[in-house]
């Protein structure tokens, strides 16, 4: 017997809105656990105190776009669509039933005209992390970054092509005393001094997102996009620092910038840093090893022809200053070019009788040639530390860490594209989607703990009850 259902919904009910919001539901704990009253400290200075139509209260208006970053709703209008029905929503940002809910119109044109230019959302970002520093989640003694291509809202066909002007980086008057100084030490004369040269390289502009940059790197999909650069802190998976650039940015660039950065802001007492391969670089490992700190790092394979030797088959000897190549034959020193290699090269008698000479060099060459960094040094401290019980442990948390953080940006919250256009709207998008992030994992983190403490305490109650029923 099929029980049919009149559908016309037109009876009157009287509701509790507290009642219609599931006790579990995600809101109810950033609600409880999170305060915002330290947006209106930051907004203040932006609002007319005594003049003009009375604005959208800031709290509630970037409550909205907590919202909308939360659960990945990716326009603002349809973000609207989303609160008028969604009685989590309205509950969240304190209205009822039928209170009228702010035009999608409203956030756009406050980004637009009142924090356009302005640091508020960098700010709300820190208020959280400082948050979560005061709650112990966050102890910045290993830091773990990375960063992911993010595809921006652009067509990789509209475009024009530019000339630019390649600037030497800052790096280069480091790397010339260093030359200067091994040269030295070797009996080489120095070399001349060169005036720096300014290179002319064409690029590709997007014509509709002129601040994105065109990508092309092996397993990515080419096109225009930007780059987030992120860092977490290791007891949490707490995001610590955002920072995005154009995609044609190589990763490595903002990066010791962006960790002092930190440390700096968060008075960070950090031991440990955690990358991948692609941050494993000569001078990545230098500024690291002055800052006095271990690093840990994925291991790249030098480029080589198949069924040829790779540099780490031959075993450079510090002490003597030469190579020993797989035939136990010395390799000495030569030189040291403008570009902070040495090169030492092998006996030509010896490597004419070599047995293996066929895997070690081609037949264009008479002698095999090893080249070294004059900063290699710090890069094989790293790859030693890393190789140790605690930096193997160290890097293994690198994957449930700043990858995990990733990938719940992309799976979650909608980062896996841009919504806007532009630097500054793009660094907007990914700085409040890591603060939701870090909300949703402080919510998590302190109702567990207050409900195990509620379950210990009752266990405690129980057990001594019982206890002194035995006695009696």
């Amino acid at each position: 017997m099929i029980n049919e259902k009149n559908f016309t919904q037109q009876k009157l009910e009287m509701v509790y809105l507290e009642d219609l919001v599931p006790k579990d539901h995600i809101l109810r704990n950033i609600d409880k656990y999170m305060d915002f009253s330290f947006i209106r400290e930051l907004t203040q200075k932006y609002y007319c105190l005594d003049n003009g139509r009375p604005g959208v209260d800031p709290i509630l208006l970037f409550k909205m776009l907590f919202i909308g970053y939360l659960f990945g709703i990716k326009s603002e209008r349809q973000l609207v669509k989303e609160i008028e029905v969604n009685v989590a929503y309205r509950w969240f940002l304190g209205l009822s039933l039928t209170d009228v809910i702010p035009d999608h119109s409203t956030i756009s044109q406050n980004r637009r005209r009142r924090f356009k230019g302005t640091d508020v959302f960098q700010k709300i970002f820190d208020e959280v992390v400082f948050k979560a520093i005061n709650l112990k989640m966050v102890t910045g003694k290993i830091l773990y970054t990375d960063s992911t291509h993010l595809k921006a809202n652009a067509n990789k066909r509209k475009l024009v092509k530019i000339e630019v002007e390649k600037t030497p980086k800052e790096y280069v008057a480091d790397l010339n005393k260093a030359v200067e100084e091994d040269r030295i030490n070797h009996g080489k004369r120095p070399l001349k001094v060169k005036e720096p040269v300014t290179i002319i390289k064409e690029i590709k502009v997007s014509t509709t997102d002129p601040d994105s940059g065109y990508m092309m790197r092996d397993g990515k999909p080419e096109g225009f996009s930007y780059l987030d650069h992120r860092t977490v802190d290791s007891k949490h998976n707490i995001i610590t620092d955002v920072y995005v650039t154009p995609g044609n940015i190589n990763d490595v660039d903002p990066y010791i910038d962006r960790l002092d950065v930190q440390i700096k802001k968060f008075n960070f007492n950090t031991k440990y840093v955690g990358a991948d391969a692609g941050y494993a670089t000569n001078l990545i490992c230098k500024e690291l090893f002055e800052r006095e700190l271990k690093s840990v790092m994925g291991y790249r394979r030098s480029p080589h022809t198949k069924g040829m030797y790779t540099k780490n088959k031959f075993q450079y000897v510090k002490e003597k200053d030469i190579y020993v190549c797989p035939d136990l034959r010395a390799l000495h020193y030569k030189t040291t070019t403008r570009d902070g290699y040495k090169e030492y090269v092998g006996n030509a008698k010896d490597c004419k009788e070599c047995p293996n000479r066929t895997q070690c060099f081609s037949d264009k060459s008479k002698v095999k040639t090893v080249r070294r960094h004059v900063w290699e040094m710090y890069k094989e401290d790293v790859v030693k530390f890393t190789k140790t019980d605690k930096g193997r442990n160290i890097y293994r948390r690198r994957k449930e860490t700043i990858e995990r953080s990733f990938a719940d940006s992309k799976q979650l919250h909608g980062l896996r594209y841009c919504h806007m256009r532009g630097l500054e709207n793009v660094q907007e998008q990914c700085l409040l989607t890591a603060a939701v992030q870090n909300m949703k994992k402080i919510a998590s983190l302190l109702s567990s703990m207050f409900f195990y403490f509620i379950t210990k305490n009752l266990l405690h109650v129980t057990n001594l009850s019982i206890n002194q029923n035995a006695i009696a």
